[in-house]
């Protein structure tokens, strides 16, 4: 199974959006929640990363004939 754009935009689009999202709770967290606030962004670090390190893997190369057409005998 190869990897391919769609794919990359499912993993990236989700873990933007979860990541930015902790973010936000971390940065505007009152002080009730300042015990939690490394947690999030340790959350929102992993999340983001993860997403944007998908992106930078490889994509599987088109397969391509080598010896010209493959249409078989005719």
């Amino acid at each position: 199974m190869s990897l391919n754009r769609t794919a990359k935009g499912i993993v990236l689009v989700p873990t933007l959006l979860l990541g930015g999202a902790f973010l936000s709770a971390a940065l505007w967290s009152s002080e009730g929640g300042a015990a939690n606030r490394p947690l999030a962004l340790g959350i929102a670090a992993v999340l983001l990363c993860g997403g944007l390190l998908t992106q930078l893997l490889p994509e599987a190369a088109a397969e391509a004939a080598e010896d010209g057409d493959e249409e078989g005998p005719q």
